[in-house]
């Protein structure tokens, strides 16, 4: 590449939003003419789930509260009638040129990478599940489109971003870049909000192993009263864990302040006893989950594992309420 080379995609509209894949999601749906808010197309790809995840290669315990990385994107898209086109390879060179080919050809992509390698990222951890869309390059930089807490409009060099999209571990792809196109008009049915919230319900309810779904905050709900015995590095890992809850991507409250505000839309539209149901416990859900990673953060804060007996009685009570959302949910319509 000379230092003459640049391509951008024309009419961008550089929003960052508050979660990563939403936020890409939607760049490439607004250059199709789609413009849905955040939380509806969280809700619309059937996003909302748990997740508790240890083991002993891990540093410490991960609280994950959606499905996982791109299966959002994927929902959306089937959801919609959307034609999404996926590429992945082992080549890096491949994996550059299926970028650049569609940003020439005027259209931005979707990229799933590690967040550690992104020059502007922070904190640098690593995280293989991160989402970008990509709208332009130069001879040094690509521009990306990030959430609004990473920047918004940001760019990073080159090379970390080959790095970022050929890392490997949990949640990687391999090179994975995707474009959306809309075959016509696109607009959002009763009965596709339905279909997305009952799937969404009857998967989180019917989670095939312990540490996934309302019976993973039951797990979580024990083994957090442990945590200070986990680690050797108390202060950073609580406090890590209680921030990932709230501000690591997630619009707070582990997705679930996303979730309430996606029913809450879906119900001024329909009406309907269980969705109005499943509204009003996700709101008090949020609010158990903020506790949560406040009680968490106080934990890590002062070593006083009485904080961490506390929050495992929160998650209790959290497991209790989203079964019961999800029951009232899995059937509305």
């Amino acid at each position: 590449m000379t230092g003459d080379d640049m391509s951008m995609v024309e009419g961008i509209e550089a929003r960052g939003m508050k979660h990563c894949e939403t936020t890409a999601l939607g760049v490439l749906l607004r250059h199709e003419g789609i413009d849905l808010s955040e939380p509806m197309l969280f809700g619309l790809g059937s996003g909302l789930s748990f997740i508790y995840w240890d083991g002993k290669s891990m540093g410490f315990s991960f609280l994950g509260g959606r499905v996982r990385p791109f299966e959002l994107t994927r929902n959306v898209a089937a959801r919609l009638g959307l034609e999404l086109r996926i590429a992945e390879t082992t080549s890096q060179r491949k994996a550059w040129q299926n970028v650049v080919s569609e940003i020439d050809a005027g259209r931005p992509v979707g990229l799933q990478l590690d967040s550690y390698h992104l020059d502007y990222f922070a904190p640098k951890v690593h995280f293989g599940g991160h989402v970008v869309a990509m709208y332009g390059y130069d001879d040094r930089h690509a521009y990306l489109v990030d959430t609004d807490e990473a920047g918004g409009a940001v760019r990073t060099g080159l090379d970390g971003l080959a790095a970022a999209r050929a890392e490997r571990g949990p949640m990687t792809a391999r090179n994975r870049s995707f474009t959306i196109a809309a075959p016509g008009p696109v607009s959002v049915s009763r009965d596709q909000l339905i279909a997305a919230i009952r799937n969404c319900a009857n998967d989180f309810l019917a989670a095939p192993i312990a540490n996934l779904g309302h019976r993973g905050i039951a797990k979580a709900a024990r083994e957090v009263r442990g945590w200070l015995r986990r680690t050797d590095k108390p202060h950073e890992d609580l406090r890590q864990a209680a921030m990932l809850m709230e501000q690591g991507g997630t619009g707070g409250a582990l997705f679930r302040n996303l979730y309430r505000e996606f029913l809450g839309e879906c119900a001024r539209s329909i009406d309907d006893e269980g969705l109005r149901t499943g509204h009003a416990l996700y709101a008090e859900a949020a609010a158990l989950w903020t506790q949560t990673a406040t009680l968490i953060a106080k934990a890590g804060e002062t070593l006083d594992a009485a904080y961490l007996d506390q929050a495992g009685d929160v998650l209790e009570d959290l497991s209790r309420v989203e079964a019961e959302a999800m029951r009232a949910l899995s059937a509305c319509g």
